[in-house]
């Protein structure tokens, strides 16, 4: 967003108008002639706008500041849309969406700028989802596995493990080169916010992440703001030749505010009192991720993960099904089977992935076929295995091998490499280890995670999961001297 003044301006335009009333963050504005929807306003206090209504005898603008701004002022056009300035000095930064923290760095360094809310690329600019998404969770990769420019919905109640799983996809992900992630929290409360610049700083990835924060103290204007100035970074970003990965948290907070700031501008309410242009809002957001043609690179990415909070476990909310309807899947935390322990707590079946699995190998696309079906069975014979029933041999394997993997799956902070998970899903299968309970299994994956700092062993394990079908890579597993060895190795 530009610094000029609102003197510069108004000897540009010639055109100024007065604020009769004030509805903060809402300002009713008389005057300016010939202004545009959307067009950035610029007060008398220095104080910015943009453009909402367009009325007969009135506009109702958006005040971005949470100074309400005095009745009486006079007010300004720019003939432009809101526009932020970009660049590379935002990466390692907390900032809020105007930027005010390095605004004045920006634009020593004459950085470019971009309009906030920017069409989204046409067909012509994308190509197709064919590289994975590595998360570093095993329930996600094996299960609901992602790809580089999907916009995969994470959805669920309050305290169920949402923002933890995100922060340790971010830390596999900037790992790897030629990826940059931003942040964008939404109206959380400002420890929340420090706590995670935090943790970044801690693992040392801050210098490859933005967070581009509204603290739950600030203005609607700022709330509805944040998400889109998070995607114009982004988008520069990925115009750089680098991936990027969005993190919207959360859309359900957004889509309030933006309830607030319509009603307060007197504009029709529709469902649950939401304005009738919401799905617009948030689909115009979404649609700037994806996989994208880039003249050096090849393809570059937006990967976008929105968050979205349900009640009680309940998908039919407004929201909920809007995000649902424009995003290429949703992962949805239950607090049920948070409740039990789990962890992630993500139900399986009420999950989709819709262009995941085309970035998989015949090998990882038939392990995913057999654990679901596997899992499926387990769950059916677990319900009746109460009531004392006679089970039969073929039911009992299934019981063994059901407990067996849901070990597997669990998984709490550790990040695990896709190789592991794979080799791990083999041993399960095979039956190679007693897994009596979570701890023995732990201690074998700590084996592996040792053992994969060594350049000759991780190579190996990336041989082993290179095979098109499960039963070469099987016998693989049951003869490799290497596996065979770490099984050996028993917990103490």
């Amino acid at each position: 967003m530009t610094m000029n003044s609102f003197d510069h301006y108004l000897e540009l335009t010639g055109i100024y108008g007065t604020v009769q009333e004030v509805k903060h963050p809402i300002i009713y504005i008389k005057g300016l002639p010939n202004v545009h929807p959307n067009e950035t306003i610029i007060f008398e206090d220095g104080q910015q706008g943009q453009v909402l209504d367009i009325d007969h005898d009135e506009i109702r603008a958006l005040l971005f500041s949470n100074t309400p701004t005095p009745i009486g002022i006079k007010v300004t056009r720019t003939n432009i849309q809101l526009q932020i300035p970009v660049g590379e000095i935002i990466l390692g930064q907390t900032i809020d969406p105007l930027g005010t923290q390095i605004l004045s760095s920006l634009q020593a360094q004459n950085q470019e700028y971009r309009d906030v809310f920017s069409p989204a690329p046409g067909m012509n600019a994308r190509t197709k989802i064919d590289s994975p998404f590595i998360t570093g969770m095993t329930k996600v990769d094996l299960l609901l596995p992602l790809g580089k420019g999907q916009r995969e919905l994470i959805l669920g109640d309050v305290k169920t493990g949402k923002t933890s799983l995100l922060l340790s996809v971010l830390e596999n992900q900037l790992k790897q080169p030629d990826t940059v992630a931003i942040y964008a929290a939404i109206g959380k409360r400002r420890s929340e916010i420090k706590q995670l610049g935090q943790r970044f700083l801690e693992n040392g990835l801050s210098k490859k992440l933005a967070i581009i924060a509204s603290s739950s103290s600030d203005a609607p204007s700022i709330h509805y703001l944040t998400p889109y100035v998070a995607m114009t970074h982004a988008e520069y970003f990925k115009d750089k030749g680098l991936n990027v990965i969005v993190v919207m948290d959360d859309l359900s907070t957004h889509a309030q505010s933006y309830r607030e700031i319509s009603l307060l501008s007197q504009r029709f309410p529709g469902r649950d009192s939401y304005p009738g242009d919401i799905f617009y809002a948030h689909a115009s957001l979404l649609e700037r991720a994806g996989n994208f043609k880039h003249p050096k690179k090849g393809t570059v990415s937006i990967t976008c993960l929105p968050v979205a909070t349900t009640v009680e476990g309940d998908l039919s909310g407004y929201i909920s099904t809007n995000l649902m309807g424009m995003t290429d899947g949703h992962i949805l935390f239950d607090a049920e089977i948070y409740n039990k322990g789990s962890r992630p707590a993500i139900n399986i079946p009420l999950s989709v992935t819709r262009v995941g699995r085309q970035t998989q190998t015949n090998l990882l696309r038939t392990i995913t076929l057999e654990i679901l079906s596997v899992l499926s069975q387990y769950e059916k014979i677990q319900n009746i295995s109460h009531l004392g029933s006679e089970l039969s041999g073929d039911s009992k394997r299934i019981l063994e091998k059901g407990k067996a993997l849901q070990i597997l799956l669990h998984q709490e902070h550790r990040i695990i490499p896709r190789e592991i998970q794979i080799v791990l899903f083999g041993i399960v299968w095979m039956s190679m280890y007693d897994l009596p309970d979570q701890d023995v299994f732990n201690y074998l994956l700590g084996q592996f995670l040792s053992l994969y700092e060594k350049e000759v062993v991780r190579n190996e394990l990336v041989r082993i999961t290179t095979f098109d079908k499960l039963s070469q890579f099987l016998i693989e597993i049951k003869q490799n001297p290497l596996i065979q060895a770490i099984c050996n190795l028993k917990k103490s």
